[in-house]
């Protein structure tokens, strides 16, 4: 077996092994077809099935009903930053976001870019974001609230979601969509880069409702036209053929490990774990507020930045990788996605109490 070191990364993360072994014994005959995914036609009859069964796959395993589609699109969730203003904010219109961190601070950046009204009802900026704020008011000329469901950089996480009535609610869930249970029928738009939880980098998941397709203007980009790629079935130019493919995998990963409730079981279990650990000692400082704790991104400072570099030298030397926390916040983050099991977490658990020792 090759080598495999503890990957904490914020993204592209870590994914399930049985999905990496597959994709190594697929990659130079695809079921027999004599070639690799990659190399296959996206107008093949074999790509086609592909993509039918993993967008019904994606609507499944989190409960989507029928009003919904899914589309597999490529530009990250930066892309979708623009493209959710040039589809969705309409004449008289003004778009809403809520402020969580750099994140959800890119995305109303695009809307101001592309001149469209908008403005920003709440934040956690003074604070560094350590939480997500709770006293804000939908607006009822709002074309929609944007809201980032999990903010990487900052590790916090929304634990319940807005009711907004009538007012489309559009969600940023890059860093936590497949991880917990949520009812997604209150939202009209979900996106996600796929590197986090759901696939490879290179391709974005966007679960739209029906409805608001016939809100997109015919003068703006092609290739951000939510409507044309739903009616090409995400299939309007060449996608991220392999992406998708993963994208598959994964999903059926998730229903293996038994749905997303055994999954967000999982994830509460390591969570709790290492905030156990956090919580145990005055030695490490947590960003994040605990009300808004993050169950994917887990940040903290040490007493000190020597200390902290110190950490994340030693922390690789035992195989612990991708421990830096971001420049905006400094200090530790470790990134625990789905496919990161409780022993990677206990082994970090273990070294962090052996630092303490040495260090603290």
């Amino acid at each position: 077996m090759a080598h495999r070191i503890i990957n904490f990364s914020a993204g592209p993360a870590t994914l399930p092994l049985s999905v990496l072994q597959t994709i190594q014994e697929d990659m130079l005959d695809y079921h027999g077809e004599g070639m690799s995914l990659i190399e296959m036609s996206h107008r093949s009859k074999t790509f086609d099935a592909l993509v039918v069964e993993t967008e019904a796959l994606v609507r499944e395993l989190m409960g989507f009903s029928e009003d919904y589609q899914t589309l597999f699109l490529q530009g990250g969730a930066t892309g979708q930053f623009a493209a959710v203003a040039l589809n969705l904010i309409r004449e008289g219109k003004t778009a809403e976001y809520i402020d969580t961190g750099a994140w959800s601070n890119k995305a109303i950046k695009e809307a101001e870019k592309l001149g469209k009204s908008y403005r920003v009802i709440a934040s956690s900026k003074e604070s560094n974001h350590n939480h997500i704020p709770g006293n804000f008011k939908v607006g009822n000329d709002a074309a929609y609230l944007h809201i980032t469901s999990n903010n990487t950089i900052f590790g916090t996480q929304w634990q319940e979601f807005p009711d907004t009535g009538d007012i489309p609610l559009v969600a940023d869930m890059s860093s936590d969509f497949y991880c917990k249970r949520f009812d997604p029928n209150k939202f009209a738009l979900i996106y996600a880069g796929a590197q986090k939880n759901a696939g490879p980098s290179g391709v974005v998941i966007v679960v739209i409702r029906k409805d608001l397709l016939e809100r997109s203007p015919v003068n703006i980009p092609t290739i951000l036209n939510y409507k044309i790629y739903a009616e090409k079935n995400s299939l309007y130019n060449t996608p991220n053929t392999f992406g998708i493919y993963v994208v598959n995998l994964v999903m059926h990963w998730i229903k293996d490990m038994g749905g997303i409730d055994a999954v967000e079981k999982h994830n509460r279990q390591k969570a709790q774990l290492l905030y156990d650990e956090l919580d145990r000692t005055d030695f490490w400082r947590p960003h994040a507020r605990k009300d808004c704790r993050s169950l994917m991104n887990v940040t903290w400072r040490l007493p000190n930045e020597e200390l902290e570099k110190k950490f994340v030298a030693e922390a690789l030397e035992q195989e612990l990788s991708g421990l830096k926390g971001h420049r905006s916040v400094g200090g530790i983050r470790a990134s625990i996605y789905n496919a990161m099991s409780k022993e990677g977490v206990q082994r970090l658990v273990d070294f962090m109490q052996e630092f303490e020792r040495k260090n603290g």
